[in-house]
């Protein structure tokens, strides 16, 4: 897999698989599965530079489970895989 550093405050997450069954058993067909609001964080960026040129540290890191909104950040596909590039401003939780 192709290497990818964040930059910034900016944060690579691996969005969960959607579910292909309702909590009733029904098996949802493709159309109708909901995409996941929540993933892994893959890798982050060194945090967002402030006035004086210091960093602000992030309150994620790699491996955080998180629950992010509905239009958070930006799909890529690399090497086949879908990932997604987000600020971590999108992310609302860490999933503990």
């Amino acid at each position: 897999m192709a290497k990818l550093r964040p930059l910034g405050d900016k944060i690579l997450v691996k969005r969960l698989e959607a579910e292909t069954k309702t909590k009733s058993g029904i098996v949802l067909p493709d159309s109708a599965k909901e995409k996941p609001k929540q993933g892994t964080i893959i890798a982050v960026g060194e945090g967002k530079r402030l006035e004086d040129g210091t960093r602000a540290p992030l309150n994620v890191k790699k491996g955080d489970k998180v629950l992010f909104t509905s239009y958070a950040g930006t799909e890529v596909k690399i090497d086949g895989e879908e990932l997604m590039i987000m600020s971590e401003d999108d992310v609302l939780a860490i999933v503990e």
